[in-house]
């Protein structure tokens, strides 16, 4: 399998570890904090084309954690020394092949089991952008992309809770209005 090249495999990629200040304290392996729950640095990104409708990824079946399920348009880790919205328009090219002017709408943090004795402890920074770019999935990091609008994702996840990733459960569970509230800005 062909890596993107703004991507590292996942044992060679580092992350910042931070406080709940958001604080860098340190830096450690990727797949060592999820494995050990320490609360590291993330960027996530929402594209909504110019229909209002939310671009989502259902993640490639190769994924260490959370394959196959599907997830808000991009996410992944600022790499130490990485501006937040470098990183993400980063994790916009390896993932879905483009990128677009991005604006900062917010930041959370969470802690959620994945699965496999992994944890994301996450202190997020998210994103949002309007586009109308057609998404070229890589196929390491995603099998399937679909535009749908933010309440029809609301209530898929309502009924099929499992398909989706934590985050984006988090995200639409503890964020719905805030989602709503920098999409209705684009």
């Amino acid at each position: 399998m062909t890596m993107h090249p703004d991507t590292l495999p996942d044992d060679k990629e580092t992350v910042i570890l931070v406080d709940e200040n958001d604080e860098a304290i340190g830096t450690a392996g990727k797949l060592e904090v999820h494995l050990d729950a320490r609360l590291h640095r993330a960027v996530s990104v929402f594209a909504v084309t110019s229909a209002g409708e939310l671009i989502i990824q259902k993640r490639a079946a190769a994924k260490y954690h959370s394959a196959g399920k599907w997830a808000n348009t991009a996410c992944g880790h600022p790499r130490p020394g990485e501006p937040l919205e470098a990183a993400a328009r980063r994790r916009m090219r390896a993932e879905l092949g483009f990128e677009a002017p991005l604006t900062h709408g917010f930041s959370t943090l969470y802690k959620a089991d994945c699965g496999n004795g992994l944890t994301e402890h996450e202190l997020v920074h998210v994103f949002f952008c309007k586009t109308d770019e057609a998404p070229s999935p890589v196929p390491s990091e995603v099998e399937r992309v679909r535009s749908v609008s933010l309440a029809q994702v609301r209530q898929e996840l309502a009924s099929s809770r499992d398909e989706f990733a934590v985050w984006f459960q988090f995200y639409l569970d503890e964020h719905f209005d805030d989602l709503q509230r920098e999409i209705n800005k684009l």
